[in-house]
């Protein structure tokens, strides 16, 4: 069993909710499984780099090819060579792992840039498909920890402007991970402790961190 540990917001503190969320899941998911590998990458502290012009190129000439996953052998200059391996490490980190643990807080209704740059990066034709387009990941179980200011769940006059949770769940089947694989986690009204004038939302706040942590421990406990 190997899990891989991703934290993406920028708010690198102890209160980071999402951080501090991940870690609980990390703790007591490797409690359960002490032979169990483990790699933790903070997308904030090391940012992935962007996609270039050179990871452009490639990619076309793979799809053109229509090759999965064959970017070594397409490769024509040094900068594709660079994009590619910088590519090859992050999607291989993902293929190992059995549980991706993924956090993600909401930033301006969507995801963070740290994040989005690594989705970019590892989402390179065919990298996640094998021949005859058989998916890789259909065993990969992914856990992703959100938070949120205010409040974006069902029935909330909100719910509309959430296009972080709708875009990782579609990001992830796309990628042939079974949806009944995807569970996203969510503590949201985090500004209840922060915004004055908020004061009154601070018990539903908690109690949603409190439900949040409870779901994670049961998530890390079941299997």
């Amino acid at each position: 069993m190997f899990l891989l540990h991703l934290d993406s917001s920028a708010h690198r503190a102890g209160e980071s909710t999402t951080r501090q969320l991940t870690g609980l899941f990390a703790r007591h998911w490797l409690a359960g499984h002490r032979d169990a590998g483990y790699r933790y990458r903070d997308l904030a502290a090391e940012p992935v780099a962007p996609i270039g012009e050179a990871y452009c190129d490639l990619g076309r000439r793979v799809e053109r090819h229509g090759t999965a996953f064959a970017g070594e052998q397409l490769i024509r200059t040094a900068a594709e060579r660079r994009e590619w391996n910088w590519t090859r490490e992050l999607a291989d980190e993902v293929l190992a792992c059995d549980v991706l643990l993924l956090g993600a807080p909401m930033y301006n209704y969507s995801a963070p840039a740290a994040l989005k740059a690594w989705i970019d990066r590892v989402s390179f034709p065919g990298v996640f498909h094998g021949p005859g387009g058989a998916p890789l990941l259909a065993g990969l179980r992914v856990v992703v920890v959100t938070a949120c200011g205010g409040a974006y769940g069902p029935g909330t006059n909100a719910e509309s402007r959430d296009f972080l949770t709708p875009y990782l769940r579609s990001y992830f089947v796309k990628q042939g991970v079974p949806a009944v694989n995807i569970e996203i986690v969510t503590a949201d009204l985090t500004l209840a402790w922060l915004v004055p004038g908020r004061e009154p939302q601070q018990p539903a706040a908690a109690a949603a961190f409190a439900a949040a942590q409870d779901r994670l421990i049961q998530l890390a406990e079941s299997r």
